[in-house]
């Protein structure tokens, strides 16, 4: 996986994703401490953050099936930006940036699947990446949707 050193970096890569499927894209931006998700305690008219820098967030949506939406968080200095990956509803939180580009390759490719369990009755999205790394999220039991149940095992 390449480092992506920028939330622009990770929106070119999900941007070539989008044209190599043949998949829609829509990208929204928030620029700045006082618009961003995670610095809520930014005071009023303040877009920097402490350190000089613009902090930058952004939300894209794939279109077609299977419903992808990618929030990509700024770097917050302490550690490694990070993003929430949404498919068909199921959250999949603190996927590394560097990460995200396999993670939907690897949702469009046709590699990610559900994996039913008997206790607790439910299923868990598996998603496997390059390198031995895998994500697996819980879904209830009722939020199956066409495209989850087609990749049951």
């Amino acid at each position: 996986m390449d480092h992506l050193h920028s939330t622009e970096a990770a929106l070119t890569a999900l941007r070539g994703l989008a044209r190599e499927h043949d998949r829609e894209i829509e990208i929204s931006h928030d620029i700045g401490a006082d618009r961003t998700s995670r610095r809520t305690a930014a005071g009023v008219g303040t877009t920097t953050d402490p350190d000089g820098s613009l902090p930058h967030e952004a939300f894209v949506e794939f279109g077609g099936s299977p419903r992808i939406s990618v929030r990509l968080y700024p770097d917050d200095g302490d550690a490694d930006a990070d993003a929430l990956i949404t498919v068909e509803g199921v959250e999949c939180p603190d996927v590394p940036r560097d990460a995200v580009p396999a993670f939907v390759r690897s949702v469009l490719g046709g590699l990610a699947h559900v994996k039913g369990k008997r206790f607790p009755p439910g299923y868990l999205l598996v998603v496997p990446l390059p390198g031995d790394e895998t994500y697996k999220e819980w879904i209830p039991l009722m939020t199956l949707t066409p495209w989850l149940s087609a990749r049951v095992r």
